[in-house]
């Protein structure tokens, strides 16, 4: 294993990406967002299978009640999208944008089918963890595994760490251009309202109010061995007591039915975006196959 960085952190070329560099990793943050979830599953308080709404009693409308869980982990809920018009400052409000989705209705049958919750996924599980913790889920992320670990890995950054994050750079017109017409996108198809509701672009990821939400799908802040030291631990199924000075691995007796150790791979559901993906690893599947053992340190 080699631990390499280098570059450049902005456009302009001016600052030098260090060794303690940090960068919006986008869907990457889901992975931490399904692992906070994990371990409420581990300690007995949240059940996969019980309906969203036996912990947020708020979301059993609109043919949302039988939904579990463990259709928020796999992307079948059906809530991929919100309906309602919201503007870019609904991405920064927690309860707006937790109290519109539990106002929605699925948009295909629950559990039926896979469409990627591009936005939806954190503020969804993420909802579940704070109804069952009381704290947000950046802050038990924070407090339950960054600290323990120690990773250097952040949903929702402090004003401190700003110095040390790289500018995010879009695409220009013509390098859009050149992606060909499958980077179009209908805003009035569902994978439109997936993508553009409300309204996002990528260089949102440079703003304080990005920086300062907590947007558990899409804008954690680590590097590259930030999240290795996080996944690697998970690779081997089980751990015992997270904590700067104890990371020793322990082995699970639980065999993974997936070579990466902590997800279970399967078939692809059917996907309501038209088309059927190919196999799909799932953070379900975690629930299955890992038992990581969280313990005060």
């Amino acid at each position: 294993m080699v631990d390499l960085w280098g570059g450049h952190a902005d456009s302009a070329r001016t600052r030098p990406w260090e060794r303690d560099t940090i960068v919006n990793v986008f869907s990457t943050s889901k992975a931490m967002t399904a692992l906070c979830a994990l371990i409420l599953v581990d300690r007995g308080q949240l059940d996969l299978d019980a309906p969203v709404a036996r912990y947020w009693p708020e979301f059993a409308v609109a043919g949302k009640e039988r939904i579990t869980t463990r259709h928020l982990l796999t992307h079948s809920a059906g809530l991929a999208a919100i309906r309602q018009p919201l503007p870019t400052a609904a991405l920064y409000d927690w309860h707006r944008m937790t109290a519109a989705l539990a106002a929605e209705a699925p948009w295909w049958e629950p559990g039926s089918a896979s469409g990627y919750h591009a936005l939806t996924y954190g503020y969804l599980v993420g909802e579940v963890v704070r109804r069952i913790t009381g704290t947000t889920l950046g802050a038990f992320f924070r407090e339950e595994v960054a600290a323990r670990l120690p990773a250097d890995f952040h949903i929702g950054l402090a004003p401190s760490e700003d110095a040390r994050v790289a500018e995010m750079v879009p695409a220009t017109a013509e390098e859009t251009a050149a992606a060909g017409p499958a980077a179009v996108v209908d805003p009035e198809s569902l994978f439109g309202r997936v993508l553009g509701n409300p309204p996002m672009r990528a260089e949102f990821a440079n703003q304080p109010a990005w920086r300062r939400a907590e947007i558990p799908a899409a804008n954690g802040h680590g590097n590259a061995r930030s999240v290795a030291r996080v996944m690697a631990i998970l690779a081997r199924r089980s751990w015992r007591t997270p904590s700067p000075s104890n990371v020793t691995p322990g082995i699970s007796s639980s065999p993974s039915p997936c070579a990466g150790g902590w997800a279970s791979c399967s078939p692809a559901p059917r996907s309501p975006w038209g088309r059927t993906r190919g196999p799909s690893v799932t953070a379900a599947g975690a629930a299955r196959s890992v038992s990581p053992t969280w313990t005060p340190a």
